[in-house]
């Protein structure tokens, strides 16, 4: 809708337009889970996903990690390569970028988790569905990736990039359909994506090169994948996931 044309025709997309389709994108997938919802349950589907955005009555310890768990994991990766790599690597302290995570935080879950998610599961095993809805919540961004971070444009990097940025988005979303499952909550969910895109939008270092910055993305998704693999093996020991 934004740049179609421009695609077709061979011509670069400007930063504005780029900027412009990301309101699009976060449109997309509550429309669709209220449509669909709305078509498959009708109006008590459409009434037990906005009920599930009102759980927020849960154990503390889930608003602990929620809060502390990205820019923990992302400010250990970008002072550990400021230090021994390059200064290039300095956090940066952008507090604005909360209110761009906000919205995306707040609509995307309610398609993403609200619909998507529990639909996956009725055939699918909680890792399974984890995965797939990872790689597609990462694709999805993928006609905004080069305008995400702050080394654009990425050029020739730009398809390690989106790997790396894939690679993250899967373990992120593990993260987000794990608080669910335990929580039954939207709101949680809506909260964890709050937070992981708040703390990349305020702490992203602004001076990194293109090669450097998929080198830290890569190194933030690993680091968040040893999170993802504990909690796992720590839940299958417990038998809290199937």
């Amino acid at each position: 809708m934004v740049v179609a044309s421009k695609l077709i025709n061979g011509i670069p997309i400007p930063r504005l337009d780029g900027i412009l389709m990301f309101p699009v994108m976060l449109l997309g997938p509550p429309s669709a889970s209220i449509i669909l919802t709305r078509i498959i349950d009708g109006k008590q589907g459409v009434r037990k996903i906005l009920s599930r955005m009102g759980i927020w009555k849960v154990s503390f310890r889930w608003y602990v990690l929620i809060l502390l768990l990205p820019p923990t994991l992302i400010l250990i990766v970008l002072l550990f390569l400021k230090n021994w790599v390059s200064l290039s690597f300095t956090p940066n302290f952008a507090l604005t970028g909360i209110f761009y995570a906000i919205p995306a935080g707040f609509f995307e879950e309610i398609g993403w988790t609200g619909f998507a998610f529990p639909k996956l599961r009725l055939k699918n095993n909680f890792i399974r569905s984890s995965l797939l809805l990872g790689i597609l919540w990462g694709l999805w961004h993928l006609p905004v990736i080069d305008f995400l971070g702050g080394a654009f444009p990425h050029g020739k990097y730009l398809m390690p990039f989106c790997i790396a940025f894939i690679v993250l988005m899967t373990a992120v979303r593990i993260i987000i359909t794990w608080i669910y499952t335990n929580t039954g909550s939207i709101l949680l969910a809506q909260l964890m994506h709050i937070i992981s895109t708040g703390s990349l939008a305020i702490f992203s270092p602004p001076g990194v090169s293109p090669i450097q910055e998929v080198s830290w993305y890569f190194l933030y998704a690993a680091l968040f994948w040893v999170i993802v693999l504990i909690i796992l093996l720590i839940n299958k020991k417990c038998k809290k996931l199937k």
